[in-house]
């Protein structure tokens, strides 16, 4: 048993040296890579086409499907058919049985078929012409996190739309974020003031959650769409952070701290956090809070913002009552209605990423489902 034991331990020692090797040969990567021009391309994509390509696929199942059986069918038949009697039905009537004439002129057509193929290989069949319609609805995502990196990526999904969108067009973007840091995502917000300053309809589809920064960039839209059961609303402002004073203070570990200016800094990890500087950093918090609550209210007027700017989140099926959704109604149900009577295009900004940002996007998406 002892053995045993030093044996998982050797294997835990091992695992964790090659696990500190990986993670230092990658971080040294990252930094080489750093150095290196990132760029991207924008994408698009024919969401309209996809689900025809979808629709003909399964005709031509179907089609091949009944023929299979028809010629099942007929393969009974004839073989329950006496010889005799087809011959001399034949010889007497003169006529022809209607399926053999069938299946001679399917054998033909598949010849003709191959031998068409097998001339004109080098021919590039013509593409069907795919009928353009009148309006179109361009589709974004926006997959936030703590940090709302994916704000590089909107502007310049945002900057490509605005430079090819028709004032009829309409765009979709569907969002999921459960909010973070303050700025990055008043920048996310502001790439969709662009759409509405340009006087394009803008769409809002929540499908999971959009809860406080996420619901700042969702309060744009001119109209928003929630799944049932996704997570909206936190309008509000938190801040948290340890204080290790005490625990300095037990070890007599000195902290010292300079700043020229009174309120350059208010509480800190490491110092005594007094009391005036706690309640000026509320205060800062607060002020924050009423910036929030007064853009939801400029581009949702009609919310009772007193009501539902207290920091909670509810169901869009409560948010319904509320106002701060509009439809019950998922994304994809919204792009096929739309696929009746407009073309409908993602736009999709690819970026090069480093080694180090791939790690951190990774790591951040820990705390991404967590609704602020």
């Amino acid at each position: 048993m002892v053995y045993l034991i030093d044996f998982i331990l050797f294997l835990a020692k091992t695992a964790t040296l090659l696990i500190g090797f990986v993670v230092a040969i990658l971080f040294l990567v990252s930094l080489r890579s750093n150095n290196a021009q990132s760029g991207g391309k924008i994408e698009f994509k024919d969401i309209g086409d996809h689900f025809e390509q979808i629709k003909e696929g399964f005709l031509e199942f179907k089609n091949d499907e009944s023929d299979s059986k028809r010629d099942e069918k007929k393969s009974e038949s004839a073989e329950k058919a006496p010889l005799a009697n087809s011959e001399n039905y034949a010889a007497e009537d003169g006529a022809l049985d209607p399926d053999a004439v069938t299946a001679e002129k399917s054998s033909t057509k598949k010849e003709a078929i191959s031998a068409k193929k097998f001339w004109q290989f080098w021919k590039k069949e013509e593409a069907p012409k795919v009928e353009q319609k009148e309006k179109t609805l361009y589709v974004l995502e926006f997959d936030g996190d703590v940090h709302a990196e994916e704000v590089k990526n909107l502007r310049e999904e945002v900057s490509a739309l605005l430079h090819i969108a028709n004032k009829n067009d309409e765009v979709l973007l569907k969002l999921t974020s459960p909010g973070g840091a303050v700025n990055s995502y008043g920048l996310a917000a502001s790439q969709l003031v662009r759409i509405r300053d340009k006087g394009l309809n803008l769409t809002v589809a929540v499908d999971e959650v959009a809860a406080s920064g996420g619901y700042l960039m969702a309060c744009v839209a001119n109209h928003i769409v929630a799944a049932p059961f996704a997570i909206v609303g936190s309008i509000g402002v938190v801040a948290e952070l340890p204080n290790f004073h005490k625990v300095l203070e037990k070890y007599n570990i000195d902290y010292e701290q300079f700043t020229a200016g009174e309120y350059k800094r208010t509480v800190t990890m490491f110092g005594e956090n007094t009391d005036e500087a706690k309640a000026k950093f509320k205060d800062e918090l607060t002020e924050i809070h009423l910036v929030f609550k007064d853009f939801v209210h400029q581009y949702r007027p009609s919310l009772d913002i007193q009501t539902i700017a207290t920091g909670e989140y509810w169901l869009a099926v409560k948010a319904l009552e509320f106002g701060l959704v509009d439809e019950l109604k998922t994304s994809d149900a919204y792009i096929l209605d739309a696929i009746k009577d407009k073309n409908v295009y993602s736009i999709k900004y690819i970026e090069k990423t480093t080694v180090r940002q791939g790690i951190s996007r990774f790591l951040t998406r820990i705390m991404k489902r967590v609704p602020f």
